[in-house]
């Protein structure tokens, strides 16, 4: 799944959350220091909107060490094949 699709996604699971109808509870809910059980919703809604951030920035890191690392060992493989071309036209008899 690329950004643009996990972002979409994510979007609407955020909308269709917030569009979700107030419950009337039969039993009373615990409440936060806020007073309502739908500020804590909101509260879990944004901290799950945080995490989620920090895991795609997270996501993005590492997909830019993973191109790094390669581009690095490709560099590396030319080197190496580069000394090995040389070695071979310098010494052509030692096979």
């Amino acid at each position: 799944m690329d950004e643009k699709a996990f972002q979409r996604k994510m979007s609407e699971l955020i909308e269709r959350i917030r569009d979700l109808p107030v419950r009337t509870p039969s039993r009373p809910e615990r409440v936060d220091a806020t007073g309502s059980p739908q500020n804590t919703l909101r509260l879990s809604v944004e901290e799950l909107q945080e995490s989620l951030d920090y895991l795609r920035l997270s996501v993005k890191y590492l997909v830019f060490d993973l191109e790094a690392t390669r581009r690095e060992n490709a560099y590396l493989r030319r080197l190496v094949e580069q000394a090995n071309r040389e070695r071979d036209r310098q010494d052509p008899d030692e096979t």
